[in-house]
């Protein structure tokens, strides 16, 4: 049980990526927080996983919403050990001059204010309790200029950004910052991305995602001891070091 008694929150965790980690903290012994916008999705994930688990529904755009995901984890288990910055959206897909303003900055809003949105809340109580983790789920988009996707690849290079300066400001506070890049995942995402017929990412095939639990296992790798030696860095899961280090290949 690699993380009895600590507190984790994620957020987007209705489904993919974000339900895979709830799940596999709390296989590992963690209070687990489940926050994301589908309400009923994540109440019957915590129901599911028992009474370890408690789910609020959260806009990530909202930085009350936000604020009161980490003031829950804090009232119902005491603490909060480990914050996940997952949400995310990738409409509006579409060359740039062609994207709906309004569109494109509610993307900017969930993934990019979202992940600040998390961090501001969440920083005060870690750092006053000693330190925590906080791992930002990041993306190949943050470095690479992909076509059609001009809000994704800005809000990923800003929250790569935003978690780097976590990590300059906050290291010597006891605070972990990282990002994990997992590569194309098996997630609804990705049907839309396949939908959009606009990029070489849309040409993929379904068996060339990987699948969720893949990323939730590099998030526990990285939010226990291995990730003392991460702190400021993007992790890819691409890479073939860091799957073996996970325990994914061998």
């Amino acid at each position: 049980m690699r993380f009895e008694g600590q507190v984790g929150l994620g957020t987007g965790a209705s489904r993919g990526i974000g339900e895979a980690t709830a799940r596999a903290f709390a296989a590992e012994g963690a209070n687990v927080v489940l926050a994301a916008r589908g309400r009923d999705a994540i109440e019957a994930i915590a129901a599911d996983i028992g009474p370890s688990a408690k789910a609020v529904a959260m806009d990530a755009a909202s930085y009350s919403d936000v604020a009161a995901a980490v003031k829950l984890a804090e009232d119902s288990f005491g603490r909060l050990d480990i914050l996940i910055g997952n949400a995310g959206m990738i409409d509006p897909i579409a060359h740039l001059a062609d994207t709906d303003p309004e569109a494109w900055g509610r993307l900017i809003d969930v993934n990019l204010k979202g992940v600040y949105y998390g961090m501001h809340a969440a920083l005060p109580g870690m750092v006053a309790r000693g330190g925590g983790t906080i791992i930002t789920i990041s993306s190949g988009a943050a470095s690479n200029a992909i076509e059609g996707w001009s809000a994704y690849c800005s809000s990923k290079a800003g929250a790569a950004m935003l978690t780097r300066m976590a990590d300059k400001e906050y290291r010597d506070k006891g605070i972990r910052a990282m990002g994990l890049s997992p590569g194309t995942v098996a997630t609804e995402m990705q049907r839309d991305i396949k939908a959009s017929g606009i990029n070489p990412v849309s040409q993929l095939d379904w068996s060339d995602h990987i699948p969720t639990d893949w990323p939730a296992k590099a998030l526990m790798w990285m939010a226990g001891p291995a990730g003392d030696d991460l702190l400021g860095e993007e992790v890819s899961l691409r890479q073939e070091a860091v799957r073996r280090a996970v325990g994914l290949i061998v």
